[in-house]
């Protein structure tokens, strides 16, 4: 059975903050250590009042030095939003303090809009027109110092950090699969090139040094609880946050609500219904189901949930339930073998 791992947003919720969200995101990250997922990754967004893991290298520190074994990283850090230097010097940071646990993901968008894109760029000099030659840069960043090399990165040269490629469209995909990269896709917002990114990178796969062959990493909302209706009940908050979305109109994550038809409109609901097409609601038997298709149809050498609940509590068991269902389906792939 393929390794489980961890999306976490580090959502503010309606009446806490910042700080609450990471106490949460602490308290998720031993959990689904204590559970054995394999990753906890944090992603890079900005001006998004739900969001805290704006700096991401940051929270990633937080999350490593609070927990002991799981490998901790970025799904992703947006590149052309900073300079190559800069996030080999942040992750090779990391690298040194908590040695074998770090990954690097890295995606061409920059997590925002474009108004908030320009102030974290003023020079305008990095985009995303220049992210397969940054992804490059960083990489010979990691490898260890050449003779005559004026610039390097301290810490960091020598450390080999693992890079990802992260992609909601066919572009990372062929990236990834040029450089010889492991690859994610970001189907749990994004669903719609997912089988075809899949194909193309798993075709145009080029052995690398850091990677034999090709490693796909899918995502999905899942929402795990002990009924079918108190996990579609749950599931309104990522509903909700998609439609605020797709109005312009980001916030504080908000609570469940009842009545998800009173809250958006016909055009809305087909929209965040498209985005979530990916996401996984219900009892064990219902998450087991459909978590089984969803491996079966991408082939995917790795599953990344992201559990995005407003109450800390149900997002954790949330998490148990599936790490019993992938505990499941372990068994049951053993004993068709």
């Amino acid at each position: 059975m393929i390794p489980f791992s961890v999306l976490d947003l580090s959502p503010i919720v309606k009446g806490a903050t910042a700080a609450d969200a990471f106490r949460n995101t602490l308290a998720l990250a031993r959990h689904a250590e204590q559970l054995g997922y394999h990753r906890f990754w944090l992603a890079e967004h900005h001006n998004n009042p739900g969001i805290a893991s704006a700096a991401t290298a940051v929270v990633i520190g937080h999350v490593a030095g609070g927990t002991q074994t799981i490998r901790v990283g970025s799904g992703g850090v947006m590149l052309p939003n900073h300079s190559p230097l800069v996030i080999a010097e942040q992750f090779g940071t990391l690298a040194s303090l908590y040695p074998g646990r770090i990954d690097l993901g890295l995606g061409r968008a920059p997590g925002t809009d474009q108004l908030t894109a320009r102030a974290l760029r003023r020079d305008g000099a990095n985009n995303a027109d220049t992210f397969p030659r940054d992804v490059e840069e960083l990489q010979a960043y990691f490898e260890p110092v050449e003779p005559g090399q004026k610039i390097r990165a301290v810490p960091g040269a020598g450390l080999k950090v693992p890079l990802w490629l992260l992609g909601s469209s066919l572009f990372g995909a062929q990236l990834a699969a040029v450089l010889g990269l492991p690859f994610a896709f970001a189907s749990h917002f994004a669903p719609d090139m997912l089988m075809q990114a899949l194909d193309l990178y798993r075709s145009g796969f080029r052995p690398s040094a850091q990677l034999a062959k090709p490693y796909a990493m899918v995502v999905a909302n899942v929402v795990a609880a002990e009924t079918d209706e108190a996990a579609r009940y749950q599931l309104t908050s990522v509903q909700q946050a998609m439609t605020n979305l797709l109005r312009g109109t980001p916030g504080l994550m908000p609570p469940p609500i009842d009545d998800m038809e009173s809250y958006w409109s016909p055009a809305e609901k087909a929209g965040a219904q498209r985005m979530l097409r990916y996401a996984v609601a219900g009892s064990p038997t219902t998450v087991e189901g459909q978590l089984q298709r969803f491996i079966e149809d991408t082939r995917a050498d790795e599953l990344m949930v992201t559990t995005h609940i407003y109450d800390p509590a149900i997002a954790r068991r949330s998490l148990e339930i599936t790490a019993e269902v992938r505990d499941r389906l372990k068994e049951r792939n053993q004993h068709r073998v």
